[in-house]
């Protein structure tokens, strides 16, 4: 579970990691919020990694044994269960959710951590990046939101734009540097929403969720459903996300 101590904020830098921090036009977001009403509802797939696209996948974090990475489908099989497209942890477990936050919970010999709350981890963030690659004409020329509310900078002195339930400061650079900032602080947090420059795809992520979910087209979808060092379903954009 995510760890949010009390930290002195930093004054926000020009980059984080690779990625520029855009001071002042922020209209390369515009289409995030300019969808139309009814559209990307809270709390759905949509409202996370933006409507409109073809089709969907739900890209789970894994959850851990000895910090190895452990697939939602080991740990449901070891508890007699199963994991469906809108899955939660907990049920996954068998665990009541209220419980979550209890480090002694685990099943041994299966898993002893729970899934990473936030945005993309970066050996997931690994994963993908090839998949996307192979499916925008924009690879270095992409955008990215980070949740203005990451606490150890202070991103007051930067514009941002609105998406729902979060402000987010506004990124540019190459889709490769997107796990840049953890070169800046092993800790860091991943951009929330990333997306090429042609739109070819949608990212998203957020502080409270232990997935990531991407909108594109059928192939990419299908190609993200069959990597092999990612766990992924697919979603529909009117899914919840928990």
């Amino acid at each position: 579970m995510n760890d949010f101590r009390p930290v002195q904020q930093s004054p926000a830098p020009e980059r984080y990691g690779r990625l520029r921090v855009q001071s002042r036009d922020l209209s390369p977001a515009d289409w995030l919020t300019e969808l139309g009403p009814g559209q990307g509802a809270f709390g759905t797939v949509a409202a996370v990694a933006a409507p409109g696209f073809a089709a969907y996948a739900r890209i789970l974090h894994p959850a851990a044994l000895d910090e190895r990475p452990v697939r939602w489908s080991t740990a449901a099989a070891a508890h007699g269960t199963r994991v469906a497209p809108t899955s939660r942890w907990h049920e996954v477990v068998g665990m009541d959710q209220d419980c979550l936050d209890v480090s002694e919970y685990g099943l041994p010999g299966v898993w002893d951590e729970h899934p990473e709350e936030g945005p993309t981890p970066p050996d997931v963030a690994r994963s993908l990046l090839p998949v996307l690659e192979r499916h925008t004409a924009t690879a270095e020329h992409c955008w990215f939101g980070l949740w203005c509310g990451y606490g150890q900078w202070d991103f007051g002195r930067f514009p941002t734009f609105g998406t729902p339930g979060r402000d987010e400061v506004l990124l540019a650079g190459r889709l490769a540097d997107a796990v840049s900032p953890t070169s800046l602080d092993p800790f860091a947090h991943l951009p929330d929403l990333w997306w090429p420059q042609d739109r070819a795809w949608c990212v998203g992520g957020d502080v409270d969720l232990v997935s990531t979910y991407v909108g594109g087209s059928r192939e990419l979808i299908d190609d993200l459903l069959a990597a092999p060092g990612l766990e992924a379903c697919p979603a529909a954009p009117g899914d919840p996300v928990g």
